[in-house]
């Protein structure tokens, strides 16, 4: 039986003799249906009327898993159908990912093929709209570099990919001796799994003056039937290896179209054009600086003048001094650093709590242990902490702060 889905990618409908069957699963004389490999899906169809729900390579046959049992028998010539629209989905995303890659050979370095796959849906209730078939899914390329791929370098990888696609380049596919294909420096090759060079020949696609690569999926004749390319993102699979993931059709226009509307909604509410857009960012965030500083600034005033008022309020307890009281908007870490600070001359110790009763500061110029007084105060209230002992701090306090801080006051007369 042999399979012709990559040789001709436009020949959809056909007629082929049942070579055997096993209750759904069909092997044909000749089959145009696409086998699942290489990263592409299987086609999808209908075999002599019966729903094909997936088609494989096994023990070199092409094998039609059916959604039932057929009527046919072996023998019987029946008609087939693939589906069109998915079939030149697949046809597109494939070119697509090609395409990508040999924007990455002009930009990135040290570039090996690191894998691909079109991972692809056409839901039940698939209606379509303007943009084509209701065919949901994004495609990705591992690129095997040493560049980094940043923002800038994958929108610049997107930008090339569609001046490829502008340019209207030639795809075409040929069958060369294995040998040569691998003495050639210009084809890509998948060289972790060594896929599409097991046999005597290698299926070598070319795009012309742009990409050459070992592939046996379906191809678009020319890269303009490609249409828009939409890059979606990054992330890295694994050492060495970045993954760019982008659509093609309707997925990739409106996800262009959403960015755009976006962009322009920004826009307007910066009162500004898209453009113009980066600079008032720019400016908008300058200003979000300034005001975080002056918050910042009047909070440590704000903290400065609670502190002095605690420690006019002070109490002395057999000789050491102990500043206790709330002090809003601190967490443990600043409230610590604060008790720590407090501390001099004049103050012996200085317990501080956040108002929400949440978490405890101490800080003692050695006389009383401070990880003692953060113990004592989280057995009672609950919560946990640690520290030094001239500082040591709490948190998860289950209290209001006023009443961890009548308990300190009334624990100041109990430390030694």
């Amino acid at each position: 039986m042999t399979g012709t889905a990559a040789a001709e990618p436009t020949v959809t409908t056909f007629t082929s003799t049942v070579d055997r069957i096993d209750t759904t699963a069909v092997v044909l004389a000749e089959t145009y249906f696409y086998a699942e490999g290489g990263g592409q899906p299987a086609d999808r169809g209908t075999l002599g009327g019966v729903e094909v729900v997936d088609v494989q390579h096994r023990n070199g046959d092409i094998v039609h898993e059916l959604a039932e049992p057929p009527a046919f028998e072996p023998g019987e010539t029946v008609e087939s159908q693939i589906d069109t629209a998915f079939r030149t989905y697949c046809m597109r995303a494939h070119t697509a990912s090609h395409v990508l890659y040999g924007a990455g050979r002009r930009l990135l370095s040290d570039l090996g093929y690191g894998g691909f796959d079109i991972s692809a849906t056409i839901p039940d209730d698939a209606g379509g709209d303007e943009f084509g078939p209701a065919i949901s899914g994004k495609v990705r390329v591992d690129f095997e570099t040493t560049t980094e791929i940043d923002d800038e370098t994958l929108t610049e990888l997107e930008r090339l990919t569609n001046r490829a696609v502008w340019e209207s380049y030639d795809v075409t596919w040929e069958e060369i001796p294995r040998d040569e294909a691998l003495d050639r420096d210009d084809i890509a090759f998948n060289t972790k799994t060594e896929e599409g060079i097991e046999g005597e020949t290698v299926r070598v696609v070319t795009i012309e003056d742009w990409d050459v690569a070992a592939c046996g999926g379906t191809h678009v004749g020319n890269t303009r039937e490609i249409g828009p390319v939409t890059v979606l993102g990054r992330s890295n699979p694994g050492e060495g290896l970045t993954r760019v993931e982008f659509a093609v059709g309707p997925r990739a226009i409106r996800r262009r179209t959403t960015e755009h509307e976006r962009a322009m909604a920004a826009a307007q509410s910066l009162d500004t054009n898209v453009t113009e857009l980066p600079d008032a960012v720019d400016g908008v965030q300058s200003e979000r600086d300034d005001l975080r500083n002056t918050v910042s600034d009047l909070r440590e005033r704000l903290v400065d003048s609670r502190l002095a008022e605690l420690r006019d309020a002070a109490v002395e307890v057999d000789g050491q001094r102990w500043l206790i009281g709330t002090v809003a908007g601190l967490d443990a870490n600043a409230l610590a650093d604060r008790a720590e600070s407090a501390v001099d001359d004049d103050i012996d110790v200085a317990a501080l709590v956040d108002g929400d009763g949440q978490y405890l500061g101490v800080g003692t110029t050695g006389g009383v242990d401070a990880g003692e007084v953060v113990d004592q105060v989280t057995t009672e209230f609950g919560g946990g902490g640690g520290g030094r002992p001239t500082v040591a701090q709490g948190g998860g306090l289950g209290a209001d702060g006023d009443a961890i801080v009548a308990f300190l006051r009334d624990l100041s007369g109990n430390v030694d």
